[in-house]
């Protein structure tokens, strides 16, 4: 008999469960809408397909590539950060391309931790800020999700307690909260990092879907880039999710421990792919409005359908996803929910408990269908409210 101790530790993974039944209604022949997974299904820019068609035709293109990303991707990579945030970052020092955010976050967290080093995450929060830890051996202490007082409290009580923890994970625009901090939480954030000897871990990913203010960054706060690094990625920004290009950026130190990590375990990403990155970063002034526009007519769309039906949401501020408070007193709670929703409406929702304990009071829509459908997925999602 083997051991998988990896696997040891880790929850059942919730989406999966919905997946397979999703697989067996499909099989069935029953119409479904698959608003689970935040998976764009638009285009990545016209001028990144472009360079990608072009590089994909050089014969050079298809050997084993440098791990920690091109000098022009990294470069492209620094650039943004100086038009959108007034950022400086060394693009060989302080910036290194990951394979997407979830392989960066993972290769961090066991760069960062040893068996039984403890980390602040909030709850709930993206899946991989607490697998990454607990797949590296360390645990988990739970801190609020929402940017404020009490979170800073949360960290400075945990930080006091022994053993210390090495961490501290924010995710703001958060997934799936939607929440964004304002530039005062993080200076106030930084500067208790400080104190407590904390890395911050700032997970970006959804720094251009907004609308509203844009959402800083935590480097615009002086002083960050001393304990703070900074994950990002292509997924959402230019609808590149299979692509698997993120960046890890800030703390050179941190940067230069985990690019050597990755020497050991792979060779980059493909040439062209990088390549087709780089164009979209220098050009993300030009694509990044429309694709807000789009999500933000397909969020109106789907609040609209709910208000068609006698119900009220609160529009989502960030992100391409909806955090939609369940019924009170559901039976099952948000897996319930989205049972519900998959079973009498068709419709496959993410369970808020899939992302902690503290998201069983919501579920995740994701707005990856086009208008007339998120309003349809709005009236229909609205009927489960009935009697409640």
């Amino acid at each position: 008999m083997f051991r998988f101790p990896a696997l040891e530790g880790l929850p059942p993974y919730l989406f999966a469960d919905l997946a397979a039944r999703k697989a067996v209604m499909v099989a069935e022949g029953r119409d479904v809408l698959d608003l689970g997974l935040g998976n764009p299904d638009l285009p990545p820019p016209a001028h990144a397909l472009e360079t990608l068609r072009a590089a994909s035709a050089e014969e050079a293109s298809h050997g084993y590539a440098f791990t920690d990303g091109s000098p022009e991707l990294r470069q492209a990579q620094a650039d943004y950060y100086q038009r959108r945030f007034g950022v400086t970052l060394d693009p060989r020092t302080q910036v290194l391309q990951t394979i997407g955010s979830k392989e960066g976050f993972a290769t961090l967290a066991r760069t960062i931790c040893s068996p039984g080093d403890r980390a602040l995450v909030p709850n709930p929060s993206y899946p991989i800020h607490r697998y990454g830890f607990l797949m590296a051996g360390g645990t988990i202490t739970d801190i609020p999700d929402t940017p404020d007082k009490a979170q800073l409290r949360a960290v400075d009580e945990a930080a006091a307690k022994s053993p210390a923890p090495i961490a501290w994970v924010l995710n703001y625009p958060g997934n799936p909260t939607t929440r964004i901090a304002s530039l005062d939480f993080y200076r106030e954030a930084v500067a208790l990092a400080k104190k407590r000897g904390l890395l911050i871990i700032s997970d970006l990913a959804y720094g251009e879907l907004y609308y509203g203010d844009p959402p800083p960054s935590i480097f615009e706060v002086p002083g960050a880039i001393d304990t703070a690094v900074e994950i990002t990625s292509v997924s959402k920004t230019f609808s590149m999710a299979g692509w698997r290009i993120g960046f890890l950026c800030g703390q050179a130190e941190v940067v230069a421990a985990v690019a050597k990590v990755k020497s050991y375990l792979d060779y980059g990403t493909f040439e062209p792919l990088k390549r087709a990155a780089t164009e979209a970063l220098r050009r993300f002034d030009e694509s990044c409005p429309p694709l807000r526009e789009t999500y933000r007519k397909r969020r109106d769309a789907l609040a609209e359908g709910f208000a068609e039906a006698g119900v009220s949401i609160e529009p989502t501020p960030a992100t391409m996803f909806q955090w939609l408070p369940i019924p009170k007193g559901e039976e099952g709670g948000s897996l319930g929910f989205a049972d519900r929703a998959l079973q009498t409406e068709g419709i496959v929702v993410s369970p808020g408990i899939g992302f902690g304990s503290g998201g069983d009071g919501h579920v995740r829509v994701a707005l990856v269908k086009d208008e007339p459908v998120m309003r349809e997925v709005g009236l229909r999602l609205a009927r489960l409210y009935a009697g409640h």
